[in-house]
């Protein structure tokens, strides 16, 4: 299970990685300023380090130089409200990637997994319950050998069961997955897109707990 370190001060950004990435299956850290982030990345054992460059102590760049010294080879993530000036400086202090605010969660998962995958800590290649599967790198889902066409959020939806089989998962923590957090989205549309994945799957592979939330069928 991979480790990240989230600096980062916005509180409703902060609350939707850790509970998306949890989710996912990784352990997370939350640092709220510059001091925290260096002293938990330099003083603790890290996989990765999401960083905003906007931190209200510092500059996440002063963190970023700190880290390189300390954590060569650490991949850190960057988090940049300004694509241009800043995606340089932070690629040129030594940053794996950066991602723009507002950002689409699948696009930071895609981007956090090519870098631990980077980092020697892989993950299977291919998810299955049944007679679905589920493979994460090409975005592809199949019943029976037979390829399924879904949408980029039932894609988000199913990937977030399949890597915890077994166990009941709230409307919460699907929302956080599979919608950014600058959106509020009904939990209503949890019910709809898991109706058409079932449609598309069958009525068997979800199962519905109620007043509790969702869990993929064991095999």
């Amino acid at each position: 299970m991979a480790r990240i370190l989230i600096a980062e001060d916005d509180a409703q950004i902060a609350s939707f990685l850790v509970k998306g990435l949890r989710a996912n299956g990784w352990t997370t850290v939350h640092a709220t300023d510059a001091a925290q982030a260096e002293r938990f990345g330099v003083g603790h054992e890290f996989d990765l380090v999401i960083l905003d460059l906007g931190l209200p102590d510092r500059s996440g760049l002063d963190v970023l130089r700190t880290l390189r010294t300390h954590r060569r080879g650490l991949p850190v993530l960057v988090l940049t409200g300004r694509p241009g000036q800043d995606a340089a400086a932070c690629l040129d202090a030594g940053a794996d990637d950066y991602v723009t605010k507002p950002f689409r969660f699948e696009e930071l998962l895609a981007r956090i997994r090519a870098r631990l995958r980077d980092a020697g800590i892989d993950e299977p290649p291919i998810l299955a319950s049944g007679p679905v599967r589920l493979d994460p790198r090409a975005r592809r889902v199949t019943v029976h050998g037979r390829d399924v066409a879904l949408t980029g959020r039932e894609f988000a939806l199913l990937e977030v069961l399949f890597r915890h089989p077994g166990r009941v998962l709230s409307r919460e923590q699907f929302l956080a997955h599979a919608w950014g957090y600058d959106f509020e989205p009904s939990p209503n549309l949890v019910n709809v897109h898991v109706s058409t994945l079932r449609k598309k799957l069958g009525v068997d592979v979800i199962e519905t707990l109620r007043g509790l939330g969702y869990r993929l069928r064991r095999s």
